[in-house]
């Protein structure tokens, strides 16, 4: 079975949902990166022909170009004149251990302080490098995880496989999905062309996956809000991942935006968030409460690690799971490298961003067509599964850089300033993505529904 039907399977999607897909080239990868992202940017486009036909009675054929889904894993946007924000701080990286290699993801300022916490160096990459040198990769992790940080020790694949929580994630589903009330209010509007007009969206995201999943939701029409604490800010990639949304922020540590937040939820008809397992509960929004302020709610959370086993709500990023799960190893090993070599781009995010949009539409599908909500949850860790088996060409001519019929026209206006942005990968029927305003800043908006 191609990959993009296995996706597709075990999303539950309708068989009869065809695929198209053109277009040449793939990323160099120990991994079939790009068959990955065929087949999910395909399962996000088969769940929209699907609510398509729920709505309008007609499912328009789905088409993927290949080579744009590859450039869109990687940056969908060509800066004019200026330079995007370093992706990562002075610190973050491989380092060697006594035993092995360990990635220390140090962008979050708390997540730096206690990776030197742990390690009693300060902001210097030599002395970091000195001090992890003394440790062995397993207990390095071990600490930083428990001081609140984020690392990974590089595994290989069967130790992963052998590992609690390798084990506890091979056995859960690509994305857990679970039918829970009635549906209250009406059908949003919509059309053919943006099926998703007039559906809100509460986005309580960061990077990447989430965002992902949130900016092709408004490819379609979508409207989407998202919230941010008041101190946060991704300057690398927010001029990737804002593209159609409107963004505000709250600091839900406050009793009045804790009761904004219940006012925009209430309103909502699906929310999207990426919080670790447990820590909405402890905010005062559960699941059962999101489901009591708004009946039949389209729920999809994303962990990065499984919703179940030992590492169950454990933090962790894209380049860490690539450190775990076998990954950056394979890649090591292929190449003969004397460091750990990792995908070519961020590919468990952007796949579980386009699986996280297919869920959300999948659920919209049965509020239109069974009149009930449901809840679902993806993981970082449960993409790299599916991907582990693939072999692609790591040694291969690769993509060619985006050519001038890659864009779009125009100029965009982003958080960083003007852009080029890449034509979408996808086509529905005669229909293209598009959206309806630029890539702006994080916490420029109010926390309000547009059209209230």
């Amino acid at each position: 079975m191609l990959l993009a039907d296995k996706v597709w399977a075990a999303l539950g999607g309708n068989p009869t949902v065809d695929l198209g897909v053109k277009g040449e080239g793939t990323l160099p990868s120990v991994h079939a990166v790009t068959d990955l992202a065929v087949a999910t940017i395909g399962a996000a486009g088969r769940a929209t022909a699907e609510l398509a036909a729920a709505l309008f009675g007609h499912a328009p054929d789905v088409t993927v170009d290949r080579r744009r889904a590859s450039l869109w894993f990687a940056r969908s946007f060509d800066p004019l004149g200026w330079e995007p924000a370093p992706t990562w701080d002075a610190v973050a990286g491989d380092y060697p251990t006594i035993d092995g290699w360990i990635k220390l993801h140090t962008n979050a300022p708390a997540h730096q302080r206690a990776a030197l916490s742990v390690l009693g160096v300060p902001v210097d990459r030599g002395a970091v490098e000195r001090a992890v040198a003394r440790w062995r990769g397993e207990d390095l992790e071990a600490a930083v995880v428990e001081a609140g940080g984020c690392a990974a020790a590089m595994r290989s694949a069967a130790a992963w496989r052998e590992h609690a929580q390798g084990r506890s994630v091979s056995n859960e589903p690509l994305v857990w999905r679970e039918d829970t009330d009635a549906a209250a209010g009406p059908v949003w509007p919509g059309s053919p062309e943006r099926p998703l007009q007039g559906l809100r969206v509460l986005d309580l995201t960061r990077v990447l996956a989430g965002p992902v999943a949130t900016r092709f939701l408004a490819s379609f029409g979508a409207e989407v809000l998202r919230i941010d604490p008041p101190w946060w800010d991704e300057p690398a990639i927010v001029p990737d991942v804002t593209l159609g949304k409107r963004c505000a922020r709250l600091d839900l540590r406050r009793a009045e935006d804790r009761a904004r937040l219940e006012a925009l939820l209430a309103d909502a008809d699906v929310i999207v968030h990426g919080y670790r397992p447990g820590a909405l509960d402890g905010l005062g929004f559960g699941a059962e409460r999101r489901r009591q302020l708004r009946p039949g709610l389209v729920d999809v959370s994303l962990c990065a690690y499984g919703w179940t086993g030992p590492w169950r709500g454990r933090r962790g990023f894209d380049s860490l799971v690539q450190m775990s799960s076998g990954i950056a190893e394979a890649g090591m090993r292929a190449l003969r490298s004397d460091r750990p070599v990792p995908l070519p781009v961020q590919a468990l995010d952007h796949a579980c961003g386009y699986l996280m949009a297919a869920a959300v539409l999948r659920g919209l599908t049965q509020r239109v067509s069974r009149g009930v909500g449901c809840e679902a949850r993806a993981s970082l860790a449960r993409v790299a599964a599916i991907l582990a088996p693939t072999r692609g060409d790591i040694r291969g001519p690769g993509l060619a850089p985006a050519k001038e019929q890659d864009w779009a026209e125009g100029v965009e206006n982003t958080a960083g300033g003007p852009a080029r942005r890449l034509r979408p990968p996808l086509t529905l029927g005669t229909t293209v993505p598009r959206w309806d305003r630029g890539a702006g800043p994080l916490g420029t908006a109010a926390p309000s529904w547009a059209n209230h």
